[in-house]
């Protein structure tokens, strides 16, 4: 009898699979987002956000080559990858538990034994033997489906680690853009505490002149150097947040912040894409890759049932080999030094202390959590949309309301001063009017980073920031210039 054909058709029979049906649960949050007056432009035909390339989003060039570099330098990202990997490598050794595993092995055999012979003074006799055989060694037949299921768990696994590299990368993107606009909003804070100073010096050194020409007295000098001591803090603190905001930056892009860069635009001439089409909900599902990451993680948990369920039943494994045995070379392969071994073998639990019920219990238990957790990634999704959609809503209005208060107080503060020069009124109503100029200037800075960064929070909510351009720039980029001959022809 041929030992690989019993082999061959226990192994082809097909497993049955004990892994439950999935049935994924019903999306936890309400069908349309919450109705907000959206200002028009958001309501143009803007392609998706996820269809939205970074280099799109983001039209400033410096921010470009800074999430270029974090891309290729950070270490979240590539710790990321090597999950991944790690990962496909685990969804590889699962799936070869599916494949028999045949080996080739090779013997050479020399021993010393006692003679066989009682009547005669003992003796010793050496004796060779060689062999050479292909064999299966321990294959188990996968008839309730648990080799596959753990397969498919490690597959699905292998998935979410792919889904979960995805959706790093659109953080990371979308933390490079929030660090560097707060940078900038750092930076601009700073130069306009190092103005104000500087017009608060010059106020200063007007009232010592004053008092000087018995004009005013020393109270106008304490009040004018009591709101220069106040810009001086205000300055220290403006530059430590810019060397905050830096490191912050710097931490994100991996690696020292090139030296080659292109001049920063200023936060009010950013060309940040505004139109951003939110959708309907269900949509997260196949746009955001955190959802997709936590729905394999679901299929994984719900494989790993079909496994418990599995140990209860036999587990037949198979082990067989083919080939020659002789005590010389010259005759190892001769037909009648054929020898094979077939040694199959069924293994049934009978008692385990509760360990196989326990086993099934947690994997119902896990698959529990993973449902959980994916309708909670959900909940948050839809948060993240709704938020960043309320802040569209409103931030237009009020930076506009910003703008007319900057305006009213820069004209208050020139009849201020036209006033106190004509000494209708006093150095504390100047002040106060310098002062509430300098604080509605530094909101408009504030409301102005406030907007851009609730722009890049519902384009990262949306999924946004997994390509570097959107299909329509691709085709463009790769479509031949007009009148331009094909590569390679002149």
């Amino acid at each position: 009898m041929r030992p690989w054909i019993p082999l061959s058709l226990a192994w082809c029979l097909t497993a049955c699979s004990l892994t439950p049906a999935l049935q994924r649960p019903a999306l936890p949050v309400p069908a349309n987002y919450p109705a907000q007056d959206l200002p028009a432009t958001i309501a143009g035909t803007t392609a998706p956000a996820s269809e939205l390339g970074w280099r799109t989003m983001f039209g400033d060039p410096r921010l470009q080559r800074l999430i270029s570099h974090a891309l290729l330098n950070n270490r979240d990202l590539r710790l990321a990858a090597l999950n991944v990997e790690a990962a496909q490598a685990m969804s590889r050794i699962q799936l070869a538990g599916r494949w028999p595993s045949v080996s080739v092995d090779a013997n050479h055999v020399r021993e010393r034994t006692m003679g066989s012979n009682k009547d005669v003074a003992p003796s010793h006799e050496v004796g060779k033997q060689m062999g050479v055989s292909v064999g299966v060694s321990a294959f188990e037949l996968d008839l309730f489906g648990r080799v596959r299921a753990l397969s498919d768990a490690a597959l699905a696994r292998y998935l979410a680690e792919g889904h979960g590299r995805d959706a790093a990368q659109i953080a990371l993107v979308g933390a490079v853009a929030d660090a560097y606009f707060a940078r900038q909003l750092a930076e601009e804070q700073r130069t306009l505490a190092e103005q104000t100073l500087a017009d608060w010096r010059q106020s200063l050194e007007l009232a010592r002149l004053l008092k000087q020409a018995e004009q005013h007295g020393g109270l106008d000098v304490a009040q004018a150097e009591g709101q220069v001591a106040v810009a001086e803090a205000d300055l220290e603190a403006r530059k430590r947040a810019l060397a905050l905001a830096h490191n912050a930056l710097q931490l994100l892009v991996g690696d020292e912040l090139p030296g080659d860069l292109p001049l920063a635009l200023p936060l009010e001439r950013q060309p940040v894409v505004a139109r951003l089409p939110p959708g309907l909900p269900a949509d997260l599902l196949l746009t955001r890759p955190d959802l997709r990451q936590a729905e394999q993680m679901l299929v994984a948990a719900n494989a790993d049932i079909g496994a418990a369920r599995a140990a209860f039943f036999p587990q037949i494994s198979l082990t067989a080999s083919f080939g020659y045995a002789s005590t010389s070379l010259d005759g190892l392969f001769d037909p009648a030094r054929q020898v094979w071994r077939f040694a199959p073998q069924i293994s049934q639990p009978l008692f385990q202390g509760g360990r196989l019920r326990a086993g099934l219990r947690l994997a119902e238990v896990r698959k529990s959590e993973a449902v959980v957790q994916y309708e909670r990634a959900i909940q948050t999704a839809f948060r993240e949309v709704a938020d960043a959609l309320a802040g569209t809503a409103t931030f237009d209005r009020q930076i506009k309301a910003q703008l007319r208060s900057v305006s009213a107080s820069e004209r208050r503060l020139a009849l201020s001063s036209l006033r106190y020069r004509a000494g209708i009124d006093g150095r504390l109503e100047l002040l106060d009017t310098q002062r509430e100029l300098y604080a509605a200037r530094q909101t408009l800075l504030e409301l102005r980073r406030e907007d851009i960064a609730n722009t890049v929070a519902l384009y990262k909510a949306l999924g946004g920031g997994l390509q570097p351009l959107n299909g329509e720039a691709i085709a463009a980029s790769a479509a031949p210039e007009p009148g331009a001959s094909p590569a390679g022809q002149h």
